[in-house]
């Protein structure tokens, strides 16, 4: 099994997290809307940007990559600042051996979440998530930072772009 910092790397390159892990996190009551996010100011936006959020987590925590990939648009483009450019088979590929790997692995948002309108496309998501699993018998659990952007088509969502960085 991949030590801890290759397996933080690799779930950065597949699910769009920054920053650095820490152990325990620091947040363990759900997401919350920053005041810029809340200046932003819709909450039907902002309520369907997590409802497809816990879509992809139900279908990750589920490791069922098929229901997951669904989710993201198949011209994704990830860009991480220390592992490059990444697309949607990419992705994919990593996902699955993630899976494959960690079979206890499970994802859930900490923090503040942040929500902005793009008019005419989406939404931009920002935020903070956390993955557990074990490793040597032990919890292993990093946070780190994200930003998605959804694209909303006749009212299906897909992620179209991730970007992390701060590693």
């Amino acid at each position: 099994m991949p030590s801890f910092a290759v397996f933080s790397i690799l779930v950065c390159l597949v699910a769009g997290c920054g920053g650095r892990p820490i152990t325990p996190a620091a947040d363990t009551h759900g997401p919350t809307a920053s005041p810029a996010a809340e200046a932003a100011g819709d909450p039907v936006l902002r309520a369907a940007v997590l409802e497809q959020d816990r879509r992809m987590a139900d279908a990750y925590n589920a490791h069922d990559v098929d229901r997951l990939m669904a989710i993201f648009a198949s011209d994704l483009e990830f860009f991480h600042d220390t592992g490059g450019a990444l697309g949607f088979d990419q992705a994919k590929a990593g996902f699955t051996s993630v899976f494959a790997n960690n079979p206890d692995i499970r994802r859930e948002l900490v923090g503040t979440v942040e929500v902005f309108p793009i008019k005419g496309y989406g939404a931009i998501q920002i935020g903070t998530h956390r993955f557990c699993h074990t490793e040597r018998g032990k919890a292993d659990c990093g946070t780190f930072r994200f930003t998605q952007v959804w694209r909303e088509k006749a009212g299906s969502w897909q992620i179209a772009r991730v970007v992390s960085f701060g590693h």
